[in-house]
């Protein structure tokens, strides 16, 4: 058998896919599962069942950062805190069933101090 590969979770019919938008979100979710896993984890499960319910942990971002344009499109930017303590922030926005994660930052953007 070649080498061992990883198999990705499947996803629900009712969950939402979840891609990257950008290298450097994949490359910053990797880290950020590197150090804080189960919180990822729990991440990644909010992302793929809720990703615009708003709770203290979840909102859309405001002023300047609310929106983002892709592809001759706009969509709502919103901001996931893997911890509530923690410095780290997931950047994403969603469009019909795909939660497309934008910028993840390994420790508290200075776009929103």
């Amino acid at each position: 058998m070649a080498k061992e590969s990883l198999v990705p979770r499947p996803t629900k019919k009712s969950e939402f896919e979840i891609r990257f938008a950008t290298a450097g979100a994949r490359k910053d979710w990797n880290d950020l599962v590197a150090t804080i896993r189960n919180a990822m984890a729990d991440t990644w499960d909010f992302l793929t069942s809720t990703p615009t319910a708003r709770t203290p942990a979840n909102y859309p971002l405001r002023d300047a950062l609310a929106t983002i344009h892709r592809n001759g499109r706009t969509y709502q930017r919103w901001q996931h805190k893997p911890t509530l303590k923690g410095t780290a922030r997931v950047w994403f926005y969603v469009d019909g069933r795909i939660v497309y994660l934008e910028q993840v930052h390994t420790s508290h953007p200075h776009e929103t101090k």
